[in-house]
């Protein structure tokens, strides 16, 4: 029972991460009607793809300071709120400035939510079960992206305002969220380092370790003892170069491979590559169920292969598909579905290695002092190119062509995996604490 316990409280916290998914794909389904409803150019067309994406930069920049100061758990409250408004504020928006500042809330919930469920999930879980709890985030955002492909592709039979359906149904997981966010407990690392609050944490802690929970609590407060000299809170002070460091990089290949370009644009690139407007769509529903699956397949498999193994083999199965996809539009070889196929085996290879490990990683590497300010800059780094390639994603597509913008992804996918090889360290079957003491220490 108390095993599940922990379960119960990741899936309950990996919601927000459905939320993430659906809210981030959703628009996909949605953009052609809002551009044309509202007639708008291509800069503001622009704009309403990306509002949510400024407002998740802004989210991920600004969350570590509630996460560290409310708790895990109360900041979780902010997510489900900011979801549910921005659900409901954008399906009933009647211009297009209401309409903005509605996904930019929604998009400030989702950059929280990036930030706070990964530490809080990391911190909940014993370290043989660390990468699979964790895990269950990513495995939420995949599921919310192909239930949000489903549900375009269903609504889109409602006429002319089946956008506003779209983007309304969020309104009831948003809800259940914020009810079941009650049930859950604070993160027993939070109490002690932030609160002091050793019975009630250690109480938590007999729950997610039974046998071990006062090594357990001695080793946390050991690990703040050793991080009391010099200036301890500050991120950037020099004793956490390395962490920083991968944390960025991590983050930065994350988007620098295609991935957030091809999950909003999917339908417009399959049309480019001469599929019509409801193959595109069906074919979208293809990409969510690939990377449902692999994604699934990773999370099972995390903590017996490793993060290191599931990020080479992931790095190989990109560069493959994505110069497959540049040769594509070289050729001008757009009979029958190569395009379609590539994407999905793609998706397969990205969900299995960087979709799967990134909230782990780096929600591992980072000391228990600075974990919230650490999570923060890996999230806001990768929100930040997020925005930039989907913003910018367009434009190259139309002025450079499919061949030399997927060749420059591909190419970043080579760096990635010579980022892998040489410097990211392997961290399955560790404590948190145990981590620290690696990275930092050496």
């Amino acid at each position: 029972m108390k095993k599940n316990s922990v379960m119960a409280w990741a899936m309950v916290v990996a919601l927000g991460g459905f939320l993430f998914g659906f809210d981030t794909a959703v628009i996909s389904g949605a953009e052609k009607s809002i551009q044309q409803f509202w007639h708008l150019s291509v800069f503001e067309h622009g704009l309403t793809i990306s509002i949510a994406l400024i407002g998740t930069v802004i989210g991920s920049l600004l969350s570590s300071r509630p996460s560290d100061y409310f708790g895990r758990k109360n900041t979780l409250y902010f997510v489900a709120i900011a979801y549910f408004i921005s659900s409901i504020g954008t399906s009933l928006a009647d211009n297009w400035y209401i309409f903005l500042i509605f996904r930019f809330v929604g998009g400030l919930g989702v950059g929280t939510s990036s930030v706070t469920a990964p530490i809080y999930i990391s911190e909940i879980s014993p370290a043989g079960r660390r990468g699979t709890l964790v895990g269950l985030f990513q495995f939420n955002i995949v599921l919310g992206i192909l239930i949000s492909y489903l549900s375009n592709y269903l609504i889109t039979q409602f006429g002319e305002a089946s956008w506003r359906w779209m983007l309304g149904v969020q309104a009831f997981p948003a809800a259940l969220f914020l009810v079941l966010i009650y049930f859950i407990p604070e993160s027993p690392r939070w109490l002690i380092l932030k609160k002091g609050q050793i019975n009630q944490a250690l109480a938590i802690l007999q729950i997610i370790n039974p046998l071990n929970s006062n090594e357990e609590l001695k080793a946390i407060q050991n690990s703040k003892l050793e991080n009391t000299e010099g200036n301890a809170d500050n991120l950037f002070s020099g004793q956490y170069k390395k962490p920083i460091i991968l944390a960025m990089l991590f983050a930065f290949f994350n988007q620098v491979s295609g991935i957030n370009a091809i999950i909003y644009y999917a339908p417009r690139i399959f049309e480019m590559a001469g599929l019509g407007a409801h193959s595109s769509l069906l074919s979208t529903v293809g990409i969510g169920l690939i990377n449902f699956i692999f994604t699934l397949l990773a999370i099972n498999i995390i903590d017996k292969v490793g993060r290191k193994l599931l990020m080479m083999i992931g790095s190989f199965g990109l560069i493959a598909s994505l110069f497959l996809v540049a040769y594509t539009f070289y050729a001008k070889n757009f009979s029958g579905y190569a395009v379609p196929v590539y994407m999905m085996i793609f998706i397969a290879f990205f969900a299995f290695s960087q979709g799967a490990v990134i909230w782990v990683f780096i929600s591992e590497i980072f000391p228990n002092q600075v974990r919230a300010k650490g999570q923060t800059l890996g999230s806001s780094t990768h929100w930040i190119m997020a925005a930039l390639i989907a913003f910018s994603f367009p434009f190259f597509a139309e002025k450079l062509g499919g061949a030399i913008t997927f060749s420059f992804f591909g190419s970043m996918m080579v760096l990635q995996l010579i980022f892998v090889w040489k410097w990211m360290p392997e961290t399955k079957g560790k404590s948190l604490e145990q981590i620290e003491s690696n990275i930092i220490m050496h």
